[in-house]
């Protein structure tokens, strides 16, 4: 059952941080709106597309990205308030532990972790699909590509090699496919071109040879009429943008990871490292609590600006370790799923030192 003492933290809890949350907001949307007011006005977007399309999911993906520091500076704002006016002091001397004083705290916090991991593994990727397609159409119009010498694995039997391919009319120039069976090459076919039929999702071969190999003996089929073949290969695993990940779902992130992994590709890491990253951005909640509280529960003579001033650098070094954390798993020098746990180890750590000192 909570108490007058717990629905009273948690009150406090809740409404700075939603207040955190709407000022930030704010600020950040006016910095982007500054940034990208040109392509705004020179590009042929509507009101509706930039206020719906794209601002709606901005503000998703700004919410899901630092909240954590929303609750870092929610925590010490009001708490070092209520130190400042004595009350902590006074609930302190009434015989509360401060253990049990984070009882609220923790669970206000767990309340938001969940609603965290609710927004980064679901919402705010379904929310980015419009907003990073109006980016990619209005903003930033220049894609990168994997258009010369692209190797993949499309069956694990099958590897096909692409010398070039032109996005424009999706064609593909100088096609191969090798077929293996029992780690021996059993079918080898070129073609000079492959142009893809959006009505049948199916690849037009034109000008081929098929070479079919059984022990020492070789059959080559040449033909000149155009041949449709199914290869689990589309336009769009030729396009490549690095926020990619940001658009997908986490049952979409799973699918893509399994699918990279099949074909020997990189970008199975990359989205492994965001898999990881929304699961452990959300816990970092509980830790950013406990660090909150244990530095603004004690009166000190800076008052609350000295407490903001340290929240703040707090939550500045914290996103620092989450870049560099990024950075070596995405180098592979560590696992994703260690990588992303990097920061929260650590915070961990920082939390427990810091609660041990905390005015009791």
């Amino acid at each position: 059952m909570l108490k007058t003492l717990d629905r009273y933290l948690a009150r406090k809890y809740v409404s700075t941080f939603f207040f955190s949350l709407l000022i930030f907001t704010v600020i950040s949307m006016a910095i982007d709106f500054s940034e990208k007011v040109k392509s705004f006005i020179e590009k042929p977007c509507t009101l509706k597309e930039i206020l719906v399309d794209y601002y709606l999911g901005f503000i998703f993906y700004m919410a899901g990205l630092l909240l954590p520091l929303y609750v870092l500076i929610a925590v010490i704002f009001f708490t070092s308030r209520m130190a400042f006016n004595a009350e902590i002091l006074s609930i302190l001397n009434a015989g509360v532990s401060f253990e049990r004083l984070l009882r609220p705290y923790l669970l206000t916090a767990a309340g938001i972790m969940l609603l965290h991991l609710g927004l980064n593994h679901f919402l705010v990727p379904q929310s980015s699909k419009s907003r990073l397609k109006f980016e990619r159409t209005y903003v930033w119009t220049d894609p990168k590509g994997r258009n010369s010498n692209v190797y993949l694995l499309v069956a694990p039997d099958t590897r096909i090699f692409v010398r070039d391919y032109n996005p424009t009319t999706q064609t593909i120039i100088g096609l191969r496919v090798d077929q293996f069976r029992n780690n021996r090459l059993t079918s080898l076919l070129h073609a000079q071109q492959a142009a893809w039929q959006e009505e049948t999702q199916r690849w037009r071969l034109s000008s081929y040879n098929i070479r079919t190999f059984d022990g020492l003996r070789e059959t080559l089929v040449h033909g000149q009429r155009p041949l449709d073949t199914a290869l689990n290969l589309t336009p769009q695993d030729f396009v490549w943008f690095h926020n990619l990940n940001e658009e997908m779902t986490t049952p979409e992130l799973l699918a893509a990871i399994e699918r990279d992994r099949s074909r020997g590709l990189i970008t199975s890491r990359q989205f492994e490292i965001e898999l990881h990253r929304r699961t452990a951005d959300a816990f970092t909640t509980l830790i950013l609590t406990l660090i909150g509280v244990a530095v603004a529960a004690r009166k000190v003579r800076g008052g609350m600006g000295l407490h903001l001033a340290v929240g703040i650098g707090l939550g500045a070094i914290y996103i620092l370790l989450s870049k560099f954390a990024i950075s070596f798993a995405a180098s592979g020098n560590v696992p994703p799923l260690v990588g992303m746990w990097i920061p929260n180890l650590l915070f961990t750590a920082a939390a427990f030192w810091l609660i041990r000192r905390a005015q009791k």
